[in-house]
């Protein structure tokens, strides 16, 4: 396949170049001049059959991006007037602020990688690398054109630099992921499935030290020897404020609550966004000179708490701040995994000649290094600065408490709460699992009372979880399973053994496996 592609620097110099790609490895390397760059972008002639699904990847772990088809389209925001999405920063949780969508039947876009399928033939085309800037996939099915560009605007450049790093494939599914894994050398981190308890889609804030042992009293009825029991938003003061708890909520303290979890030998988690501060935190009235700021203006990342801000992960003393609340959390308090939520935040824009996706991929490796051996499960994250670094990681928006949130809702970004949404995602990101790290798709439900889901919805999501999940948390009392519930919960602890799992997405969506000898199907649309 012949690939033109066009560097163009900020002072108006440009480079042209074409190349051959090949199945396999591609390194495209130009010498450039010592400048900044403004684009790089290139172009590839692609036909797709009328029956070919498109997979995009999107930007954060919360985008919504299942398969698509030749007439498809991304669309953005819907028709959200301008002001309210400037208000609330709605479109800062994905890369609208930084993507041009075209809002087109038949153009699909998205980042790091994307593949073409027809029945079980797969051919993938993926980055190797996005330090330069991220991969960025567009397709035009009216032209059959897939354009490629870095995500480099700012960027300095001056001798070596990598245009592009692609990576090809075609074949059967797991023969093309397996490949492109081998080539970025990356394997998971840990091999080590978890499952247990979440508190976040019950109480969510409303937590305290007494719902959270009434919790626990009733999972150690159920859960087993090692599992986790994770204590979610809520318990800090204010988002950003995480050396001390809300003394009002836990009075004995965050030590106490994770003695407590270990004294019924589980794993004790704990729920963090260390690269944001809420509106009112304390963080923020004290230190206003640690925030991100962007011509002159801190970084608003969103509207969740009555607003949040990015931290400067460039400034030496949030580093040493977040050194400090990890060191409480993990060493002093002795938490075994902590949750890390809202991390796009630490990089929204590249800065001082860095690219977007470095200034990520640093603000992972910050984490990694950070909490050391201790398990981290990622959320909110842009994925592949992430793969590798992680030991488990949201690949889902978050599910809700019904089926697909109200009509409102869905006019908001591809990143809104949605239980279809996350159950989508979890089944076409299903490759990353046991090859970047174990995947999280977030909670399932079997509690009949604070829900609107139906018995199947929670079947379908119980299930897709169960069979493509690296992590199997609910947010239930399980005291209060009746002994069928009981059951059904050991059954989907042993589903996550089943056998000859495909999943059947030409016409309509369905899953099917094998389970005790039992072949079963699993109708999701």
């Amino acid at each position: 396949m012949k690939f033109r592609y066009k560097i163009e620097l900020l002072s108006g110099e440009i480079i042209n170049g074409e190349r051959e790609l090949t199945a396999g490895v591609n390194r495209i390397v130009e010498a450039l001049p010592k400048g900044t760059l403004k684009s790089i972008s290139g172009t590839l002639p692609l036909v797709i059959g009328a029956d070919e699904k498109i997979f995009m990847n999107g930007y954060q772990t919360w985008t919504f991006c299942p398969e698509l088809n030749k007439s498809s389209s991304i669309r953005a925001m819907g028709k959200l007037p301008k002001v309210l999405i400037n208000h609330y920063g709605i479109d800062r949780y994905g890369d609208y602020h930084f993507v041009n969508y075209p809002n087109r039947r038949g153009v699909t876009h998205g980042e790091s990688y994307c593949y073409f399928r027809r029945g079980g033939h797969f051919r993938l085309l993926a980055s190797l690398d996005e330090m330069p800037g991220y991969t960025m996939f567009m397709y035009d099915s009216s032209r059959s054109i897939l354009t490629v560009s870095r995500d480099c605007e700012g960027v300095s450049c001056g001798g070596e630099y990598h245009v592009f790093d692609l990576f090809l494939a075609e074949g059967e599914e797991n023969e093309v992921f397996d490949a492109w894994f081998a080539a970025m050398n990356i394997k998971p981190r840990t091999n080590e499935r978890i499952a247990g308890y979440s508190s976040w889609y019950n109480r969510y804030q409303k937590i305290s030290e007494q719902s959270i042992m009434d919790d626990l009293n009733g999972c150690a009825a159920v859960m087993r020897e090692g599992d986790l029991f994770q204590i979610d938003d809520g318990w800090e003061p204010y988002v950003g404020d995480w050396l001390e708890p809300d003394g009002k909520k836990f009075p004995r303290g965050m030590k106490a609550a994770a003695d407590e979890i270990h004294s019924r030998g589980f794993k004790a988690g704990l729920w963090l966004a260390p690269f944001v501060a809420q509106k009112g935190s304390a963080l923020m009235r004290q230190h206003p000179d640690w925030l991100l700021y962007v011509d002159s203006e801190p970084w608003r990342d969103g509207s969740n708490w009555g607003g949040f801000y990015s931290l400067d992960i460039d400034n030496p003393e949030v580093a040493e701040y977040l050194r400090k609340c990890f060191d409480r959390v993990l060493n002093d308090w002795g938490y075994d995994l902590v949750k890390l939520d809202f991390l796009y935040a630490a990089a929204p824009l590249g800065r001082n000649g860095e690219s977007r996706a470095a200034r990520m991929t640093r603000a992972v490796k910050l984490l990694r290094e950070m909490c050391g051996d201790k398990l981290i499960l990622g959320c909110g994250v842009p994925l592949m600065p992430a793969f590798g670094e992680f030991d488990y990681c949201r690949i889902s928006c978050d599910v809700g408490l019904d089926w697909d949130n109200t009509p409102i809702m869905r006019l908001i970004n591809r990143e809104r709460v949605s239980t279809r949404h996350a159950i989508l995602n979890s089944v076409f990101r299903r490759q990353l699992s046991g090859r970047a790290w174990l995947s999280d798709p977030d909670v399932f439900f079997l509690r009949d009372d604070n829900l609107k889901l139906s018995e199947r919805e929670k079947y379908i999501l119980s299930a897709v979880n169960s069979l493509f999940g690296g992590v199997l948390l609910c947010s239930d009392n399980m005291g209060e399973y009746d002994g069928e519930k009981r059951e059904y919960y050991r059954r989907l602890l042993k589903m996550r053994d089943a056998k000859n799992i495909i999943v059947h997405a030409d016409d309509g969506l369905s899953v099917s496996f094998e389970l005790d000898g039992v072949n079963e199907l699993i109708e999701i649309e």
